[in-house]
């Protein structure tokens, strides 16, 4: 998209400048005046008008087939929906001005809102209209979007997947509903621990476990579910009827969940994370519902006891471990991927852990996967998590974002399953313990984990 910048988050100059237009609307001006007496104004923001929008990305309609393998089960055929979302993954998100022409938005999912105002608006010059561009930064994603008064349409454009991964997107102002404005009576109060499968039926490779922590007031539907390997965020839906809808949107994950409500309580559906994946999910209620030991999912090889690497910086240095520099102190190595929500939860908690313990013998090394194959566009997506994100400890790439390449790269693993990986080493650098994935502030997990790892902590820098 080509576009010329007018300022950021300012209203556009278009009518200031073009003395013959104004000329033109004054002249419109009196014409009206003379027909209605009065002229009503009722959009004085040449950009984003503020309030409430309803978020729309347009996914692929996708009919999930329960058994590739043979006839699907009557009760698993139509599962797109369409009465309510029909192919489109829905969210919220708010525009607030700061001033006449600064605004902030607001993504909400849940209880959590995320703030975005890395903003830019002009005229697009191919087609000389209204323009915006949502930057996540973070994420290395953008919404790109024509907007005229009360609607945006566009794209959301995630880089690190390709250009060609670019979803539709749409926005309406003034619309504070979420899936539909259908008040249908619940069949069923989901709140509550779940224990659930993702998956097809019957083939075990591709399945895996979950726990989903749902909480319902009337048709408001919010929750999340807890993997082995990390949470799916704040998700936020709708009850209707026998029909279950959750969705989440932060600028870097596209969540989706659908499900209907089984005669015995049992809830079946789908799930879709952006244009590129999609599986079944079941789901029974069960309040003794848990994962695996978090700690005992990735270990050491035999024979080894602590870790070794040399990974280049974004200033270009070499992060080494072990060195002088840290010798005599607890050291917490973190496996990440800057595009990852779950290993931005994780960051941030480190960084308050360090900021309320600024005295303690402890350093933190964040070792980056990355999806760019490119190492300078690998590079320069750290810099921006670094920059955004202020972790206060060094990061350094160690590889692209594939498991295997993350085992290969620090071979003394027995295997990597999941970004975030933290591995903990005491002050002679032997390695303590090591925490796979990472279930973050939207699931009960996050309390009990910061509880045990304050305690573990301290016992490590007595």
């Amino acid at each position: 998209m080509e576009y010329s910048i007018k300022s950021k988050t300012s209203k556009p100059e278009y009518y200031m400048n073009n003395a013959s237009r104004l000329v033109e609307l004054l002249i419109l001006a009196v014409m009206l005046l003379q027909h209605s007496g009065c002229i009503v104004v009722e959009n004085e923001f040449s950009a984003l008008p503020p309030g409430p929008w309803r978020g729309v990305l347009e996914l692929e309609p996708n009919l999930v087939t329960p058994n590739p393998d043979g006839e699907p089960l009557p009760e698993k055929l139509n599962l797109e929906f369409e009465e309510v979302t029909n192919g489109e993954l829905p969210f919220n998100f708010e525009v607030t001005y700061t001033n006449d022409t600064d605004f902030y938005i607001e993504l909400i999912n849940g209880d959590e809102r995320f703030r975005v105002d890395d903003i830019t608006i002009g005229l697009d010059r191919a087609t000389a209209k209204d323009t915006i561009v949502i930057n996540f930064p973070v994420y290395d994603s953008r919404i790109e979007a024509i907007y005229e008064e009360d609607v945006m349409e566009g794209e959301w454009i995630v880089n690190n997947r390709g250009e060609d991964y670019r979803i539709p997107f749409k926005g309406y102002h003034g619309k504070g509903h979420r899936f539909t404005t259908l008040r249908k009576t619940p069949k069923t109060d989901l709140s509550g621990k779940w224990a659930v499968t993702f998956g097809v039926e019957g083939d075990e490779s591709d399945q895996y476990p979950a726990v989903a922590e749902l909480e319902q007031d009337g048709n408001a539907l919010t929750g999340t579910f807890m993997t082995e390997t990390g949470d799916y965020r704040f998700l936020e839906g709708s009850v209707q009827a026998d029909k279950v809808y959750l969705s989440c949107f932060d600028g870097a994950h596209a969540f989706m969940f659908e499900a209907r409500i089984r005669e015995d309580g049992s809830l079946l559906g789908s799930f879709r994370s952006g244009k590129h994946f999609q599986t079944l999910w079941t789901a029974k209620k069960d309040s003794e519902a848990t994962l695996a030991d978090p700690d005992s999912l990735t270990g050491l090889k035999a024979g080894y006891s602590t870790l070794e690497f040399a990974f280049p910086t974004p200033s270009g240095d070499t992060l080494r471990f072990p060195d002088a520099s840290y010798e005599g102190k607890v050291v917490i190595v973190q496996l990440l991927g800057t595009w990852c929500p779950n290993c931005r939860d994780e960051t941030e908690f480190l960084k308050a852990y360090m900021a309320d313990h600024p005295q303690a013998d402890l350093e933190v090394i964040g070792l980056a996967f990355e999806r760019y194959e490119d190492p300078e566009k690998a590079m320069e997506a750290i810099r921006r998590f670094k920059y955004h994100l202020d972790p206060g400890y060094e990061l350094a790439l160690a590889g692209p974002a594939d498991k295997t390449s993350a085992a290969a790269a620090l071979p003394m693993l027995s295997e990597v399953i999941a970004y975030p990986t933290m591995i903990i080493l005491n002050k002679s650098g032997e390695v303590e313990r090591i925490h796979t994935g990472f279930n973050g502030p939207a699931t009960s997990a996050y309390a009990e984990f910061k509880k045990d790892f304050n305690t573990f902590m301290a016992s490590l820098l007595e």
